[in-house]
């Protein structure tokens, strides 16, 4: 299992053609539009960022069409909501056509020379593990937690207790708004 650090964002949808570049960009439920000021400014932040280096991996892989996965996010960003302020992408998941998203260890192999999260453990989660990553044992976790990924496709979250706390004070009574956050 690889434990990568969580940013807490919105999560973005680039779509890449060989023939195309970069040509479509969405969020999880729609695509980007000039009716999203804020969001739609990772378009820009993708291509000025990694247009190039993921060309260059893509070509070299052979794919002819990949769909890449990328946090949108600001440092005051949380639950996806986010502050009028510089922002950033990071690139967390690709998926070649037809292949489905990369294991971690491809993942890391073919993309650790670009933005990728940190790795913050690798080995055996364990419920110590886990508890240990809620209070934010780990120095290097920011303030959402981590994504765990195998390679044999497992994935599941471990948030930070603070991080939760926070989202149960942002959500208030709404408890369908707290459970479509977390």
């Amino acid at each position: 299992m690889y434990a990568f650090d969580k940013l807490d964002g919105s999560n973005i949808r680039a779509e890449w053609h060989s023939k195309k570049g970069f040509w479509k960009f969405g969020s999880r439920n729609r695509l980007l539009g000039s009716d999203q000021p804020t969001i739609i400014e990772a378009q820009t932040l993708i291509e000025d960022k990694y247009a190039e280096d993921l060309g260059a991996v893509f070509e070299n892989q052979r794919y002819s069409k990949v769909v890449a996965f990328f946090e949108f996010y600001g440092p005051n960003s949380f639950a996806g909501n986010h502050k009028d302020e510089l922002h950033d992408v990071l690139l967390f998941d690709i998926s070649p056509h037809k292949n489905g998203i990369l294991p971690p260890n491809k993942f890391i192999k073919l993309y650790q020379h670009l933005d990728i999260p940190k790795v913050i453990l690798h080995g055996k989660i364990s419920c110590v593990t886990d508890s240990l990553i809620r209070i934010g044992h780990f120095e290097d976790i920011t303030f959402e937690g981590v994504v765990c990924k195998a390679n044999d496709g497992t994935m599941f979250k471990v948030k930070t207790a603070a991080w939760l706390d926070k989202l149960k004070n942002f959500c208030g009574k709404d408890k369908k708004l707290l459970e479509k956050l977390k």
